[in-house]
């Protein structure tokens, strides 16, 4: 009888336990959601530049290896307002990398210029009406990588803008998505790029090129443990006008694993699929020790 008794009150201590915990995880997502609402109105704005390096040198070593010499310049800044059911988020991301190896000529690692504007008007719980614009470039000449004395690109040319209205899901500043299913696309090239043929693509003898087509951009950025975070940035864009089953990617992973307030190790992996400028993947990955500065 007494370990019938035991049981019916371990069983009801258990299930009390449940309750409990269900009502406090209730509690903690109730109070999460309500300082997200109650973020003060007006601007918020992050950022940090930082400057990671990489070296090697051989001398006389006998498994082989070449000499190089890298550097990186990255600045990301988040600046985002808020008033009311209001929510503007910004995000401009520069970069820049030279790379020299011994006996060659200096080259460019790295050449990015991007800016990401999306507007939001609350609609009902995490969604809210939405209009975006998205525009990307690079900032210096860029070289063929077989011939290295071909231009075959420079500072806007090409040029990225995309634009759209659609609808957001938002559950903070580190994680939300915007689907736009009537988005512009606009690219743009120098005439030179196009005098003997298509380039990015950009036909012969054109300098623009227009799409209509569908958009979804997501962004979510989270810390994996105490001092290392994980940023996820991914484009989707399909052109309703032209084989809308090739749907353009752009996927960029960015760990930064913070050793103090200055000092990080940055990991930075991004793949392109755009069958118009390349048919197949082009991928890019840096890794180095940065020197960081907030602002």
């Amino acid at each position: 009888m007494k370990k019938i008794v035991l049981s019916l009150l371990l069983v009801s201590a258990f299930g009390f336990a449940q309750d409990n915990e269900k009502e406090n995880l209730k509690k903690t997502e109730e109070a999460a959601a309500k300082v997200g609402e109650d973020k003060p109105d007006g601007w918020l704005k992050v950022g940090t530049f930082s400057l990671i390096g990489n070296q090697a040198s051989y001398n006389n070593w006998l498994a082989g290896g070449q000499s190089s010499l890298a550097g990186n310049l990255l600045i990301n800044y988040d600046f985002n307002y808020k008033k009311e059911d209001w929510s503007w988020d910004n995000k401009l991301i520069v970069g820049y990398g030279l790379t020299k190896l011994k006996d060659q000529e200096m080259q460019k690692s790295d050449d990015r210029l991007l800016f990401n504007s999306l507007l939001g008007k609350k609609a009902s719980g995490y969604w809210y009406y939405s209009a975006f614009l998205n525009f990307k470039t690079q900032m210096d000449t860029g070289l063929d990588p077989e011939t290295q004395t071909t231009k075959i690109s420079h500072f806007f040319s090409p040029a990225y803008f995309q634009a759209g209205p659609g609808m957001m899901w938002k559950k903070s500043d580190n994680l939300k998505f915007n689907i736009a299913p009537a988005t512009s696309k606009l690219i743009i090239v120098h005439d030179h790029f196009t005098e003997l043929g298509p380039s990015f693509g950009v036909e012969q003898g054109d300098t623009s090129r227009y799409e209509f087509g569908a958009a979804l951009n997501g962004y979510y950025k989270f810390n994996i443990m105490e001092n290392v975070s994980v940023e996820n940035i991914l484009n989707l864009y399909s052109n309703y006008l032209e084989d809308p089953q090739n749907v353009d990617i752009d996927y960029q992973l960015n760990i930064v694993m913070k050793v103090n307030k200055y000092l990080s190790t940055n990991f930075t992996f991004q793949t392109i699929y755009d069958d118009n400028a390349f048919r197949g993947f082009q991928t890019r990955q840096n890794i180095g020790v940065g020197v960081n500065f907030g602002f």
